[in-house]
């Protein structure tokens, strides 16, 4: 059976068939999917039950994977998962559902805010790779907002002003608007803002996004507060309902996204007594947006 590609929103996402993730992919086909990421911005493969190993095997089709260090909490010792897996899931590492008060829990919630995956590290990542294993009976649904379709509906004013803006990024900043500031000095090192341009093009597509996430504290050369507002503003636009899907997940789904051209975020769920196992590859970014400060800090 051939892979086949059908658009399941007006403005993206591609449901991938004829594909079984726990088998290589040919070259050929590893040149359609990255294609398709660069068209549809989200790719969902139903029915795919598969392994780590499987799962890092696949992700390679991408690009080199990004090490789930420096974006999280969890000390060494707390690690579920292979260095190359980030463990979004409720489980701590002995895979119990974490207590309401954990640290990492609460670090998590972040997940629930609009954002790009890793554009707190200097060169943002590529795309990220998301298994569900297990979910809870209600809730967890993941939303996607894609980014070109959102420029493209800007007034050109307002392309304007952002073309040349570099905003700011930490996880500090996102964690800050659910009242999350006790980091330890070494977290805050490791948690110490990057640039990244506002706008992005698409190499293959042409087409320029929005480079938004709740990550965002700043814009280089504006006062906090009035960044802040406009990028709030930005981001309101952004997820308006026509540029926005929601996943409802299913165990077995596998559902690639487009960091460069796409937002997140993880909607409520209850985790008091039920398993969300979700597994994620993440593969790094080529390059930097932006010219780093060096001497910046959060």
């Amino acid at each position: 059976m051939s892979m086949t590609v059908t658009q399941i929103h007006d403005h993206f996402v591609g449901e991938i068939s004829g594909l079984d993730l726990r088998d290589p992919v040919s070259s050929e086909d590893a040149t359609r999917l990255n294609q398709a990421l660069d068209r549809y911005g989200v790719l969902v493969f139903r029915g795919q039950h598969i392994t780590d190993e499987q799962q890092l095997a696949f992700t390679q089709n991408f690009g080199k994977i990004e090490l789930a260090v420096g974006g999280n909490v969890t000390k060494e010792s707390e690690r579920r998962l292979d260095i190359k897996l980030a463990d979004v899931s409720n489980l701590d590492q002995n895979g119990k559902v974490m207590a309401k008060d954990d640290r990492r829990r609460m670090f998590n919630l972040g997940n629930r805010l609009w954002h790009s995956d890793s554009s707190y590290r200097a060169v943002p990542a590529k795309c990220s790779l998301l298994s569900c294993r297990s979910k809870p009976s209600k809730g967890g649904n993941t939303e996607f907002a894609f980014m070109p379709a959102a420029h493209d509906a800007l007034d050109d004013e307002t392309k304007a002003e952002i073309e040349d803006l570099v905003a700011v990024h930490s996880l500090i900043y996102s964690r800050g608007q659910l009242g999350f500031g006790d980091f330890t000095a070494e977290e805050k090192k490791t948690f110490a803002p990057v640039r990244q341009a506002l706008v992005r093009a698409n190499d293959f597509t042409g087409r320029k996004s929005i480079f938004l996430s709740a990550h965002i504290g700043t814009i280089v050369g504006w006062e906090m507060p009035e960044a802040r507002d406009f990028i709030r503003e930005l981001i309101e636009h952004a997820t308006q309902p026509e540029f926005v899907h929601a996943h409802e997940w299913q165990v077995g789904d596998l559902v690639v996204w487009d960091n460069r051209q796409c937002m997140h975020r993880v909607r409520p769920f209850k985790d008091t007594d039920e398993p969300r196992d979700m597994r994620r590859t993440t593969v790094g970014g080529t390059e930097q947006t932006a010219e780093q400060a060096a001497d910046q800090a959060a």
